[in-house]
């Protein structure tokens, strides 16, 4: 039986794949309706990189957080 290596160093380390930031820079310009969202979008909400905001003409929409402004901003100042 294999052992399974914990790795607490990386605790907390976020890791997106490319369509995820794809999705993000996206969202960044473009609010995506509730019923077009992917599963990228949902994998982003569940890093609360995303949320949903109710638009002036009540529809849901998934939007950047502060948090997902703040990892783009991270990124291009690397």
């Amino acid at each position: 039986m294999k052992s399974i290596e914990r790795n607490d160093h990386l605790e907390g380390v976020l890791r997106l794949s490319a369509h995820e930031m794809a999705t993000l820079m996206l969202l960044r310009d473009a609010p995506i309706d509730l019923g077009k969202a992917t599963p990228d979008v949902i994998a982003l909400r569940r890093a609360h990189l995303v949320k949903l905001i109710e638009s002036d003409d009540g529809k849901l929409r998934f939007v950047i957080s502060a948090n997902g402004d703040a990892v783009l901003r991270a990124l291009e100042a690397g």
